[in-house]
């Protein structure tokens, strides 16, 4: 994918934060993509990013309305759409997002090593 940086980070809006296993996630919402931004604990001044796209959030926000229980894993496994949904890590990075809108919530019931989220209904 060719990605011309400029476009990507021009008009970044902060769209919110999310707390995952570990870390603290920042998403940052751009025309295209959603940017999901982390620091590292271990080096400062250091982090990871990873691009999510609009459509891929409004695919999983539309048609995983309403789901609890919901993991990356399930959703790779259910999602019909592998341009949106291709593996674990981005499949988190939707629900990261999904978070950081409101559109979902995390679902600390579960006490085993996957992060659960339930999809609020539209």
């Amino acid at each position: 994918m060719a990605v011309n940086i400029r476009s990507l980070t021009a008009g970044l809006e902060y769209r919110g934060e999310v707390t995952g296993k570990k870390q603290r996630y920042f998403v940052f919402e751009g025309r295209k993509f959603y940017f999901v931004m982390s620091f590292s604990k271990s080096k400062r001044s250091s982090g990871n990013f990873n691009l999510v796209s609009i459509d891929a959030v409004n695919y999983v926000q539309r048609n995983f309305a309403g789901r609890q229980d919901l993991t990356a894993k399930s959703l790779v496994a259910r999602s019909r759409k592998p341009q949106y949904v291709s593996g674990a890590v981005q499949a988190l990075n939707i629900l990261y997002v999904l978070v950081a809108l409101g559109a979902a919530t995390r679902d600390d019931r579960f006490r085993d090593r996957e992060l659960h989220f339930n999809i609020h209904p539209r």
